[in-house]
């Protein structure tokens, strides 16, 4: 039972239904391995509720279930519940998981939203509730705050007992957000753990170990497996349940620097080394496990915008799954984004009437991301030349910004595991058709720090702040170097505000932004 709780044995099933009870492995998915499964007669949350993707009216809320039963969600502008607004979601079922979403609506915009999940049983038994809240997106302008960060439980660094957990979801929630936006690497399902780790200054971490993290993920139960992992952590849950999340995907959710039509190194002892494979099936535990609807995104895949009131809209980029094949990356012309997806990013930034547009980035612009000695895993390729490769794509969304007179465009990423604010301009760059900019880089969340990486000079890239550690990889236990950034939009002067922070909450550096000059 490496992945879903419903992997049940007929053997088990049979024995269970001649008892007239359930059985339910609430945690299998990531299972301790102390013992035979829990046997209930009422279905259970197992991995709490998640919010994703508000608007003015609502927004999407996600739960899973260890047996089949029926997503309830109710909704009130108090605490108390004294009065509600009932919305009946899909019968949760092991085609998914267990996981599935409702879409909440009807609500009054920028609101403070209590909601509470419950699940109806096939024989008319009902599992506790679980309460959260989140906020509807205003219609008029208002103070907005927004947090980003990526990378969580990598490098075999994952839920650690002795810290209480992934603390750094405790000091996000404590920023009291708005809105979480999750760059990527939001499972690491490459990366198993180790009940321990010793640490090169002899210091151990100690791991919460799970049989879907003993190996490389291949399987569809090994990938499903990853998530509930992670949603063990009593902070992340606490988190998910209480903040409204954009979520992308980056490599690591299926292969580190996969790319589609690749293959997996015959080193690394995969059994399935097909990407598309892989990538197939994390694509589908993704969205079994994460609070999006991909009907609800471009082509049903992931890259869509999320409007929150007029003074924010977020354009959430896939820069994986077009991306072309990890080379030199120094051809005439290049994938990062694919042709349908920059014209979507060049239109709706010029269609936007919201003040501020960012740009949610997997993947950073001008920092060199190196996969060998030969190859390159992002848009930058160490050329300092005119752009090619990857880099042919960003420059055409770069000079539709400005010829489009759109003001106002920030960049947010992760990926590299450090925290930076790179300032663009054409006064420092090979090429020079566009508009100087900010991108923010913030991270990891749980996992290994390293960098920086060096900058290509293509776009004229300035390290203005950079917080990395002085080697690499290094743990968690350095909460110096875990990061999470804060973005924060004053709703009366429409000034932004950037925070880098670390795990403690701490800002390390500071970056406003008055709108119309950026």
């Amino acid at each position: 039972m490496a992945g879903s709780d419903f992997a049940m044995s007929r053997r088990t099933l049979l024995r269970a239904s001649a008892l007239g009870l359930v059985v339910t492995p609430a945690l299998a998915a990531c299972g301790s391995g102390d013992g035979p499964a829990l046997v209930r007669a009422r279905p259970s949350l197992t991995h709490g509720v998640a919010v994703g993707d508000p608007r003015s009216d609502g927004a999407l809320i996600w739960a899973r279930s260890d047996v089949p039963a029926t997503l309830i969600v109710e909704t009130s502008a108090t605490e108390s519940f004294s009065q509600v607004k009932r919305f009946t979601g899909p019968l949760l079922t092991p085609a998914t998981d267990g996981t599935g979403r409702i879409r909440v609506n009807g609500l009054p915009a920028g609101e403070l939203v209590h909601y509470r999940v419950r699940l109806d049983g096939e024989d008319g038994a009902g599992s506790e509730p679980v309460t959260g809240v989140f906020r509807t997106a205003p219609t008029a302008p208002a103070d907005i705050t927004l947090l980003w960060s990526g990378d969580v439980a990598g490098q075999g660094f994952g839920i650690n007992p002795e810290l209480g957990g992934m603390k750094i979801f405790s000091a996000m929630a404590a920023r009291d957000p708005h809105l979480f936006l999750h760059s990527g690497d939001v499972i690491y399902a490459d990366n198993a753990l180790e009940e321990s780790v010793t640490l090169p200054d002899g210091r151990v971490w100690r791991n919460v170990t799970a049989e879907a993290k003993n190996a490389p993920a291949e399987t569809l139960d090994q990938f499903r497996g990853n998530y509930a992992y992670n949603l063990t952590d009593d902070n992340y849950r606490a988190f998910n349940a209480a903040v409204a999340q954009v979520v992308q995907w980056d490599d690591h959710e299926t292969t580190n620097n996969w790319y589609p039509g690749g293959t997996v190194a015959a080193e690394k002892g995969y059994t399935e080394r097909s990407m598309d494979t892989l990538a197939a099936r994390s694509w589908q535990a993704f969205h079994e496990w994460m609070p999006l609807d991909p009907k609800e995104a471009v082509d049903g895949r992931l890259h869509r915008k999320i409007s929150y009131g007029p003074l924010l809209e977020v354009f959430v980029l896939d820069m994986r799954a077009y991306k072309d094949a990890n080379d030199a990356n120094t051809a005439p012309s290049g994938a990062i984004l694919g042709p349908a997806q920059t014209r979507w990013l060049i239109d709706g930034l010029r269609d936007s009437t919201a003040t501020w547009k960012i740009v949610a980035a997997d993947l950073p612009l001008g920092v060199i991301v190196p996969d060998g000695k030969t190859a390159f895993e992002g848009p930058a390729n160490a050329d300092p030349g005119a752009p090619s490769g990857r880099e042919t794509e960003i420059a055409q969304v770069l000079s539709a910004i400005k010829a489009n007179k759109v003001r106002d465009v920030v960049w947010l990423t992760a990926d590299v595991h450090y925290t930076a604010a790179h300032h663009y301009s054409p006064a420092r760059a090979a090429f020079t058709d566009f508009d100087e900019f900010w991108e923010f880089v913030s991270g990891p969340l749980n996992a290994g720090a390293f960098g920086p990486n060096d900058l290509d000079p293509t776009f004229g890239p300035e390290a203005v702040f950079v917080h990395a550690p002085p080697k690499p990889n290094t743990s968690p236990l350095e909460a110096d170097y875990q990061h999470f950034g804060e973005v924060r939009i004053d709703g009366r002067s429409a000034e932004l505000t950037v925070n880098l922070r670390d795990a403690t909450g701490k800002v390390l550096f500071s970056q406003q932004l008055a709108p119309g000059r950026n």
